[in-house]
C-alpha cells in the first residue's frame, strides 16, 4: 500500500516549512529571527474579534451556506464597489476557508488534464503545485529584475497556444512585490479578449501598496475582461486575520456556481464566527489597516537600504506586499567552513546556521538568484536580522 502518485508528486509549502523551522528552533531556547512568514506581526482589529465574540454570544456558531453567508457576500459586493469600481451581485460571490482555498476552487473549477496554466514567474510557491494537483501544466513567463520584475504583454504572448487556459496575476506580487501599471494591465487584458483565456487575478496585497502606487484590477478595464477575469482576494494579509481564514472570490455566475457545488464537497462553508468577522472588517472603519500600511512601509524603506548597503548584494524596493526579493548571486562562490556557496538554498542554511536568520530561498518561488525576507516583524527584528546578517556577509571569503 502507498500514497497516491499525486501526493508524491506535491511540493510542501517552502514558506510555511521555514516558518515552522524557525517555531521550532525558537522552542529549543535558539534565538532565531524569522523572515520566512507571510504573515502580519499585527494583532487583529479590536473592532472585528468583538463582533466574533458577539456571533458566539448570539449563538451563530452552526452550519452556514456553504458558500458564505449573504451578509458577507453582500459586503464584499460593496467592498469591490467601494476600492476597486467593480460592480458585482451576490451571486457572483463567493466565500472560501482563506485565499489558498479560493485559488484551488478556481483551478479545479476550470482545469481539465492537459491545459497550460501562465505563471509569472517568481511567483508565489502555491501556485504551480495547485495547478499540477488539477493535472495541468504550469508554463512560466519569466519577468526581468531589470524590468521591476514586471508582467507584460511581450512576456505572455510567445507562450500561448490552444491549451492555454488560464493566465495567472498577482499584483501586487509575493514575492517581489512588483505592482502592474494600468498601461501593462490593458496590454494583458487586451491578449485575454483576443486569445479568449481566462485572467486570475489574485489580489490579496491590493491594500498594502507604497511610493504613491494606486492598484488597478484588470476587471475593470472593460466589460469584456470583466466577463473572463476571476478575481480573489483575502482578509489576511490586509485585516492581519491570517488564522480566521477567510478569503473570497468574485466572477462570472456560471464558475462561482460550479466553485460552490466542489466547495460543498470540500469544505462545507468557512467557519460561521470568522464569517461574521469578515464583514465588520470590510464594512467597519479601515484605520487600522491604514496605520499597518504606513507601518510596512517605514519597514520597507529599512530593510531595502540595509540589504543594499551589504557588499555583493542588491535589493530592488517593492511597490506593494510585505516582502523584498534580494539579489544574493553575488555571494556564490564564496566560501564558509570548507563549504562553498552555490545557490540559494546554500546561502539561506548559512544564513540560519550563522546569523540564526531564517529566509526562504529564491528557488522556491522560481529564482535560484534571489531570496524572499518578509518584513512582516519588528523593527527590532529587522534591525537585528540586518546586523546579523551583515556580519555573517562580512565573515564569506
Amino acid at each position: 500500500m502507498s500514497v497516491s502518485q499525486r501526493a508524491r508528486n506535491i511540493v510542501p509549502s517552502a514558506t510555511l516549512t521555514i516558518a515552522a523551522t524557525a517555531r521550532r528552533m525558537r522552542a529549543q531556547g535558539i534565538d532565531v529571527i524569522g523572515f520566512g512568514s507571510g504573515e502580519p506581526d499585527f494583532d487583529t482589529p479590536d473592532h472585528i474579534k468583538e463582533a466574533a465574540i458577539q456571533a458566539i454570544q448570539e449563538g451563530f456558531t452552526k452550519y452556514t451556506a456553504s458558500g458564505g453567508i449573504d451578509e458577507l457576500k453582500d459586503a464584499v459586493v460593496t467592498r469591490l464597489k467601494r476600492d476597486n469600481g467593480l460592480v458585482y451581485s451576490r451571486d457572483q460571490i463567493l466565500i472560501s476557508c482563506g485565499g489558498k482555498h479560493s485559488l484551488f476552487n478556481v483551478f479545479q473549477a476550470l482545469l481539465e488534464s492537459g491545459d497550460e496554466v501562465i505563471i509569472p514567474a517568481p511567483y508565489w510557491v502555491s501556485f504551480p503545485e495547485q495547478v499540477k494537483l488539477c493535472d495541468a501544466k504550469p508554463v512560466f513567463a519569466h519577468t526581468h529584475e531589470h524590468e521591476g520584475f514586471r508582467l507584460h504583454r511581450a512576456l505572455v504572448e510567445p507562450l500561448l497556444n490552444s491549451r492555454t487556459k488560464i493566465l495567472v496575476l498577482n499584483s501586487p506580487c509575493n514575492p517581489t512585490g512588483a505592482a502592474l501599471t494600468r498601461s501593462e494591465l490593458q496590454g494583458l487584458a487586451d491578449l485575454a479578449t483576443e486569445w479568449g483565456f481566462w485572467i486570475l487575478s489574485d489580489e490579496t496585497y491590493d491594500s498594502l501598496a507604497y511610493d504613491g502606487y494606486q492598484h488597478v484590477s484588470i476587471a475593470s478595464l472593460g466589460d469584456r475582461v470583466y466577463a473572463q477575469t476571476i478575481l480573489v482576494n483575502s482578509l489576511s494579509k490586509a485585516y492581519a486575520m491570517t488564522g480566521w481564514r477567510v478569503g473570497y472570490t468574485a466572477g462570472p455566475k456560471d464558475i462561482i456556481k460550479a466553485m460552490d457545488a466542489l466547495q460543498s464537497q470540500e469544505t462545507s462553508n468557512p467557519t460561521s464566527i470568522a464569517q461574521r468577522a469578515a464583514v465588520v472588517a470590510l464594512t467597519g472603519a479601515q484605520e487600522a489597516t491604514h496605520r499597518m500600511r504606513e507601518e510596512f512601509d517605514r519597514r520597507r524603506r529599512v530593510i531595502v537600504e540595509r540589504l543594499n548597503a551589504m557588499p555583493g548584494i542588491s535589493c530592488l524596493s517593492p511597490q506593494g506586499a510585505f516582502y523584498v526579493f534580494p539579489n544574493v548571486s553575488g555571494m556564490y562562490g564564496k566560501h564558509y567552513a570548507g563549504t562553498i556557496i552555490r545557490n540559494s538554498t546554500d546561502f539561506t542554511t548559512y544564513l540560519l546556521e550563522t546569523a540564526r536568520i531564517a529566509v526562504v530561498p529564491g528557488v522556491e518561488f522560481g529564482s535560484d538568484a534571489h531570496i524572499r525576507f518578509s518584513y512582516a516583524t519588528s523593527m527590532s527584528n529587522i534591525e537585528k536580522g540586518m546586523d546579523r546578517m551583515a556580519e555573517a556577509v562580512r565573515q564569506l571569503r
